[in-house]
């Protein structure tokens, strides 16, 4: 079953069980893969699907910052629920020494030897991880080991 299916078959779930709370997260990410497919005149891949879910998962942790730091835990903790939901459409993440495995191995092929070459690094990490590991933590670690 693709990831978009199975986000649309949630979402009948959660109006069965009456979970507003969840059924609202869900409609929030469905209304964003409608608006992609809208806007690109495309059919989502689950790729493509992983990147809006990351996406929406990075502007949730900014509010929730944002919320804490005002005070306002109550909105807070429906952002914390929204990233729980979310999370859960991801695949499991790797551990820290695949992800240093496949930057090695990237860094190999690539033949990179500097900074510069770190736009061909990212280039062949990003297709294998894109939804696996953090990409700003995956590009601090690559321009630590070309630096």
């Amino acid at each position: 079953m693709s990831l978009k299916t199975q986000i649309s078959e949630d979402m009948k779930t959660a109006m069965r069980a009456k979970d507003s709370a969840r059924l609202s997260a869900v409609r929030l990410l469905l209304s964003a893969m409608k608006q992609r497919e809208v806007d690109e005149r495309i059919e989502l891949t689950d790729t493509q699907v992983i990147e809006i879910i990351e996406k929406m998962l990075k502007q949730r942790r900014d509010s929730i910052s944002q919320y804490e730091a005002a005070n306002r835990n109550d909105l807070a903790d429906v952002e914390k629920f929204e990233v729980g939901v979310l999370t859960s459409y991801l695949p499991q993440a790797f551990t820290e020494a695949e992800v240093n495995t496949i930057i090695e191995n990237a860094i190999k092929e690539s033949g990179a030897d500097g900074v510069k070459d770190m736009g061909k690094v990212m280039a062949l990490v990003k297709p294998q991880i894109v939804g696996r590991a953090d990409m700003g933590k995956v590009s601090g670690l690559i321009k630590a080991r070309l630096g």
